[in-house]
């Protein structure tokens, strides 16, 4: 067995033999996707590019995909050569290791936030390097000059839910003698963003997703934003027919129906705040979110305990084993009456 796949097994909780339960009808708030459908647009979008017999399934999509580029383009106020195109947002994370990391040079990030980076670093062979939080919720012990190849930030930080000030992120940029990877894939739930740092520092990548906000998870599409230079190292080595036709159809349909876009987040936001001022006064501890979730903490800070009696209940929300996170549960944001379903159960629970 090659030494990443064991990894790859316990990220995924994979345990030999185990069968899932069957989750149709269970309240799933432990993957951070959207509650709600996307677009109508998005549906529409992929019939027309269907037809009436699916004849152009048989031609190939567009290899650099230039319609989403310039769609991302137009909404962001980027040229498209500042864009790049992705399936999926891991996709890019994986080419930005390939393309500035080689064997045994250093990538960092936080601990915790997204636990992929490190998966994609050992299988090129690279190093890595983390850094923890303060109480204030900066990086302790970041150098007054890092000299990895990468560093990742994730902002709004998952599974914790803050998000790092714009100022501080810029601060590190000047800091970073390699790339500095700003993972945005919760931005669209957030009061800011850092895109606006791709056109003042070279070194900033922004990466997005449309799995969260835009609710299209199953279409696995992302983008990044960054300096032309750096678009045109992750053309070199994407896949070269990366996103199919039925992809990119839904990809612009989505992004240019940005009045459902704001009606969804909006809702999505306001449901975040009235389950976190709901919990609060049951005794947990919420971390104020920027993203689609909560992290929350009990009384007697017994994550697990919680975890398994909403599992009890049919509600599936996440638990970590890691001992900084133990205490608590990542919360995703559901519809209005699944996070009044969640509520109830937590006042049954104590």
């Amino acid at each position: 067995m090659l030494p990443f796949r064991s990894n790859i097994a316990a990220m995924a909780g994979y345990v030999p033999g185990y069968q899932p339960p069957d989750v149709a009808s269970w309240i799933k708030l432990n993957t951070n996707e959207n509650p709600y459908p996307p677009s109508p647009e998005v549906v529409k979008a992929i019939l027309a590019e269907l037809g009436g017999d699916g004849a152009l399934l048989r031609t190939y999509p567009s290899a650099s995909s230039q319609v989403l580029r310039e769609t991302v383009g137009e909404l962001f106020g980027f040229d498209p050569a500042w864009i790049i195109m992705a399936n999926g947002s891991d996709e890019v994370l994986n080419n930005l290791i390939r393309a500035f990391a080689g064997e045994g040079e250093e990538i960092g990030y936080v601990h915790p936030s997204y636990s992929y980076y490190a998966t994609l670093a050992e299988i090129q062979g690279a190093r890595v390097r983390t850094f923890g939080l303060t109480d204030d919720l900066r990086i302790a012990g970041f150098p007054g000059r890092y000299e990895g190849k990468l560093f990742f930030l994730t902002t709004p930080n998952s599974p914790l839910g803050f998000a790092f000030p714009l100022a501080y992120i810029e601060e590190l940029a000047t800091r970073c003698a390699g790339v500095l990877v700003v993972d945005e894939a919760y931005a669209d739930f957030a009061d800011g963003d850092a895109l606006d740092l791709v056109r003042r520092h070279e070194n900033v990548v922004v990466t997005r997703t449309l799995s969260k906000s835009y609710s299209l998870a199953g279409m696995r599409l992302g983008f990044a934003v960054a300096r032309p230079a750096v678009i045109a190292a992750l053309d070199k080595i994407r896949d070269h027919y990366n996103l199919d036709r039925l992809a990119q159809a839904a990809c612009v349909a989505s992004l240019r129906d940005q009045t459902y876009f704001a009606g969804c987040t909006r809702l999505i936001r306001e449901t975040r705040e009235w389950f976190s001022a709901e919990i609060r006064t049951l005794g947990y501890e919420v971390i104020p979110s920027q993203g689609n979730f909560v992290f929350a903490a009990p009384p007697d800070r017994d994550g697990k305990r919680v975890y398994d009696g909403l599992y009890a209940r049919k509600i599936l929300v996440r638990h970590f084993s890691d001992p900084l996170l133990a205490h608590g549960m990542r919360i995703s944001i559901g519809t209005r009456e699944e996070m009044e379903a969640t509520l109830a159960a937590l006042k049954e629970i104590g």
